[in-house]
C-alpha cells in the first residue's frame, strides 16, 4: 500500500523531470530546456546566496533557541512558563500577517536591501519554533545528567555545553532542516528585503515567466535543480529527523 502512494506521488514528479531532457512533439533528448534557465538567471549564483543565506539562518536560530530552550526546560526559572507559552503563541501567527509592519520598521532602521537585514527577518521567524521543539526535547531528558554534573562541580553553562547539548543533535537537526528549507524555498520575504541586485533561487524562478521565458518545461527544469539541495540536506540528516520530531513534540 505504502509503495503504491509512493508511487502516486512520485510519478507526476519524475513524469515532470523526464520532460525537461525531451523536446516537446517530437520527443528527442534534449538539454535546451537546461540551457534556457541557465541563460535566463544565474542559477548557480542565486542557489549559492540561498544556501549562504540558509546556513547563516540555521546558526543564527540555534544559538539563539537551544541555549533557551535548555533555560526554559531545565532552569525554571519565574516566568518561563509565559516566555514558553508566548514563543508558541508566535508560532500560530501567519507570517504574511506581520511581513508589512516588519517592512516598515526595518526601512526605518536602514536594513532593508541589506543580507544582514534578510537574515534577521528569517532569524526572529524561526525562533518561536526552535524555541518550542528544543524546549520540549530537553524536557525529555532526566534532570539527573545536570544534577550529576552538577555533582561534579559545573555549573550551568558547562552542564549545558558538556552534557546536554551533545544529547540534543535530534532536536537540534530537525531545527536545522526545517529552517534550511523554509529559507531556501521562500519567495515573498527574500522579494521584499533582499537587495535588488541579489537575488534567492526562488525569487530568480519566480522571474523567469514574466522576464525571461515562458516555457513551461524550462522552468520545470529550473525547479528540479532547486529542489536538489534541500533533498540533500534531508538525506544527510534523515537518520536524527524522526527522533527529533518524535521527542521534541511529545508534550
Amino acid at each position: 500500500m505504502l509503495l503504491v502512494i509512493g508511487v502516486a506521488l512520485l510519478y507526476p514528479v519524475i513524469d515532470a523531470a523526464v520532460g525537461t531532457f525531451l523536446t516537446q512533439g517530437t520527443g528527442q533528448p534534449t538539454l535546451q530546456y537546461w540551457s534556457q534557465v541557465f541563460h535566463a538567471i544565474p542559477v548557480l549564483g542565486d542557489m549559492g546566496v540561498s544556501a549562504a543565506m540558509a546556513v547563516a539562518v540555521v546558526c543564527g536560530v540555534l544559538l539563539i533557541a537551544t541555549p533557551c530552550g535548555y533555560a526554559l526546560a531545565k532552569l525554571r526559572f519565574r516566568g518561563s512558563g509565559v516566555v514558553f507559552i508566548m514563543a508558541v503563541a508566535c508560532m500560530m501567527i501567519p507570517t504574511e500577517s506581520i511581513l508589512i509592519p516588519e517592512y516598515v520598521n526595518f526601512v526605518r532602521l536602514g536594513l532593508v536591501g541589506t543580507l544582514w537585514g534578510t537574515a534577521l527577518v528569517y532569524v526572529g521567524m524561526g525562533i518561536p519554533f526552535g524555541v518550542f521543539l528544543t524546549t520540549n526535547y530537553f524536557r525529555q531528558l532526566p534532570d539527573s545528567l545536570v544534577e550529576a554534573a552538577h555533582v561534579d562541580g559545573a555549573g550551568n553553562l558547562q552542564a549545558f555545553l558538556r552534557v546536554m547539548l551533545p544529547l540534543a543533535r535530534p532536536a537540534l537537526a530537525i531545527v536545522a532542516v526545517m529552517q534550511f528549507l523554509g529559507v531556501w524555498n521562500d519567495l515573498l520575504t527574500a522579494l521584499l528585503f533582499m537587495p535588488q541586485q541579489v537575488q534567492t533561487i526562488g525569487v530568480g524562478l519566480a522571474s523567469l515567466p514574466g522576464t525571461h521565458l515562458a516555457n513551461t518545461n524550462a522552468m520545470v527544469a529550473g525547479s528540479v535543480l532547486s529542489a536538489v539541495p534541500p533533498v540533500l540536506v534531508y538525506l544527510l540528516f534523515q537518520r536524527n529527523l524522526i527522533g527529533g520530531l518524535i521527542m521534541g513534540a511529545d508534550k
